[in-house]
């Protein structure tokens, strides 16, 4: 199987399930404790159906819209996600400059393995870093500032990693970051050659953004449960979220809102938007899908912020329901990734041009010319 063989998610999954060692795969796989949040993140998009409108002239159909600040070329942008070196050599090279070729946002994240100054000399794209809350104060503000100074377009506070969800499939793993062989993972490392090779011959691995100022995570081996319950801030709270945005002092999204009083207060703290996200079904088990809770958010605060619906995307279609319900763009992480860990930058660019090849289709079909008609009465309910 080769990426010219990958024609969707699915395919990409499957790829990359054969080219990664197990622990690094089921890291991006896997999600909390039995996991059923993350199937419903996708399954959610099936409880309803589109209805299109036909002889309609769709010639130029433009799927462009705007969202934090930037015109992007397509409704659908890349998530942050972390440690990609992890997953591919390149790295956040190849995933920052895939997003550019097709117009549209790379999310840096604090635990990525490219510092935000090499992120912006390897893309001139529009760039958004994913901010966590620290004990540090002062790594938290040196990461704000700079930000400011390396032209990122927007910023992201994530706001449901207080402690670090039970995820079960790296403790049967062994997964840690800098990754590390044991008994149970040696068989997997010592099979997939090419990965172990690369990973042993390339650059060391090192959370680029923080390496300065804490160790663990890069020269010092720790699972990501323990340096999110170790490092991160539990003391975090509004206030916290709403110095980042005045420090920050341009478009700023909190990602991880659920609730409609936690959209209320978003709002009240200045931030440009907020991304419906359960972390990709890996915090919180049992907790809502964003899909499903999408257009009761929409009906409260649609009107006076963006709101961004992150998780379970896999289709282009769902993209489109999600707009239709009055979402202004979706962000993905696991498909992205797949592709990443599938094929580096090829790879990432063929989702994306299958993803908005899908997007494309999916308007004409619904006799939709712009993003803008994507409109609540195309959504039935079954």
């Amino acid at each position: 199987m080769k990426i010219s063989d990958c024609h969707n998610v699915d395919d990409f999954r499957k790829l990359a399930k054969k080219k990664l060692p197990s622990p690094i795969f089921h890291y991006i796989d896997g999600g909390a404790d039995d996991e059923s949040t993350l199937k419903r993140n996708t399954d959610s998009f099936n409880k309803c159906d589109l209805v299109p409108n036909v002889l309609t002239d769709v010639s130029n159909v433009d799927t462009s819209t705007t969202v934090l600040g930037q015109k992007i070329d397509f409704p659908l942008f890349l998530s942050p996600t972390a440690m990609h070196q992890m997953y591919h050599h390149e790295g956040e090279q190849a995933t920052a400059r895939a997003a550019e070729k097709f117009g549209t946002f790379f999310s840096l994240s604090t635990m990525g393995t490219k510092s935000i100054e090499e992120v912006s000399n390897i893309s001139g794209g529009p760039k958004m870093f994913q901010l966590y809350i620290h004990k540090d104060q002062g790594l938290t503000d040196n990461l704000i500032e700079r930000c400011q100074r390396s032209g990122f377009k927007a910023m992201c506070l994530t706001v449901d990693t207080i402690v670090a969800g039970n995820r079960e499939r790296d403790h049967r793993t062994g997964f840690t970051t800098p990754p590390k062989l044991t008994l149970e993972s040696l068989f997997s490392f010592a099979t997939h050659l090419e990965w172990s090779l690369r990973y042993l011959m390339g650059p060391k691995f090192k959370l680029a953004n923080i390496s300065h100022l804490t160790k663990k995570g890069s020269s010092i081996e720790i699972s990501i449960m323990d340096y999110i319950n170790s490092q991160f801030d539990m003391t975090m709270n509004w206030k916290h979220a709403e110095y980042a945005a005045k420090k920050w002092n341009g478009p700023f999204a909190l990602k991880g809102v659920m609730s409609v009083e936690d959209a209320k207060r978003a709002i009240d703290i200045g931030a440009s938007a907020i991304m419906i996200s359960n972390h990709g079904g890996r915090q919180l088990d049992g907790s809502r899908a964003p899909f499903d809770q999408l257009e009761t958010l929409v009906d409260a605060v649609g009107d006076k912020i963006e709101i961004i619906l992150d998780g379970g995307i896999r289709r282009g279609t769902h993209v489109l329901k999600a707009l239709a319900l009055g979402a202004k763009a979706c962000s993905m992480g696991k498909a992205y990734l797949y592709a990443l860990g599938a094929g580096g930058q090829p790879g990432v660019e063929r989702v994306l041009q299958k993803m908005k090849d899908e997007i494309t289709r999916g308007m004409t079909l619904m006799g939709t010319r712009n993003v803008n008609e994507l409109t609540k009465d195309k959504i039935a309910y079954r």
